[in-house]
């Protein structure tokens, strides 16, 4: 692994700054939960969507195996409170989850050689001989636990790393996929497991290749690794920064309810009641706390004389 480098060029410098800056941003941000977990979920689903796509796998039914796999494993990363190092069992269970009932090796080593060819037919990049995939992993993992970098920088150099030994004979862009996932949520860099890089890969897979490309000098794809993730960081952090689209589903009257304060702001629960006279005050009043209690209007003042805006 010692033969493995980079150079921590200005762009990487520059991005591992945007992502700090942005995870201070984040963690700011006090989103309503409802809103939260719904980014959540639509940013797994995306993860586990546009990881099974790169692949070449037709994602345009999401209750295909290969992106319920996928969804189940980013969901269990996301969700653990395991914060072991990596290790060879993690890796071989992520591959599992990933490829249950889709290949009888879900989760076993490669038994036989493998190679990329261009369009030629000529041999880019051989892969170590399958009897070396044991000692290479646990080398492997070695040097990833002992790396001592940013860790978002880590998590691309695991996924690098990974895919050049490719220990598994099918399956290994999702597992190394779900390798940086593990290391940025190890690293608290997971956005409360509403990041998807994934979705920027697949815009994105010439440059992806490219910079996948063998060699033993990682810095390409290192800063491709780094913007993907500012750019996905970045959408997410629009997503929570914007009211509309942290605005829930709600009920026709409760919506119809902000709709009056938005065009009405400091209106008074008179004034919303005449808008409603078949509507008893009891529901209306649970109505407005319902409201309060999303942090979507503020009361203000106290007994008859409140008043209620847009939070």
């Amino acid at each position: 692994m010692n033969s493995y480098h980079f150079t921590k060029s200005k762009d990487i410098e520059q991005y591992l700054l945007e992502l700090e800056a942005i995870k201070i941003n984040f963690e700011n941000i006090k989103p309503v939960p409802e809103i939260e977990e719904k980014i959540r979920r639509d940013s797994q689903l995306k993860s586990a969507v546009y990881s099974a796509k790169i692949e070449g796998i037709d994602t345009t039914d999401n209750s295909k195996l290969e992106i319920q796999n996928l969804l189940m494993a980013y969901h269990q990363i996301y969700q653990s409170e395991n914060n072991k190092p990596l290790s060879i069992e993690i890796i071989k269970d992520m591959h599992f989850k990933a490829m249950q009932n889709l290949s009888n090796m879900a989760g076993k080593y490669r038994q036989e050689a493998w190679a990329i060819f261009d369009k030629s037919g000529n041999v880019i990049h051989l892969a170590p001989t399958f009897i070396k995939v044991p000692e290479l992993i646990q080398e492997f993992v070695n040097y990833i636990n002992s790396l001592t970098d940013h860790p978002v920088t880590i998590s691309a150099i695991a996924q690098y790393i990974f895919e050049k030994i490719h220990p598994f004979a099918d399956g290994n862009g999702r597992a190394g996929r779900l390798i940086s996932a593990y290391i940025l949520k190890q690293s608290n860099y997971h956005l409360r497991g509403m990041i998807h890089f994934e979705q920027y890969t697949d815009n994105h897979r010439q440059a992806y290749y490219y910079a996948l490309e063998p060699s033993s000098d990682m810095t390409e794809f290192i800063e491709y690794f780094l913007k993907s993730l500012v750019n996905s960081a970045k959408d997410i952090l629009k997503q929570l920064q914007n009211p509309t689209v942290m605005r829930p589903s709600l009920p026709f009257r409760r919506q119809e309810i902000l709709n009056i304060i938005t065009d009405h702001p400091n209106c008074t629960f008179d004034f919303l009641q005449r808008r409603f006279p078949s509507i008893n005050s009891k529901t209306l009043h649970y109505d407005i706390k319902k409201l309060i209690d999303l942090s979507l209007i503020t009361k203000v003042g106290a007994t008859r004389g409140v008043l209620y805006k847009i939070s």
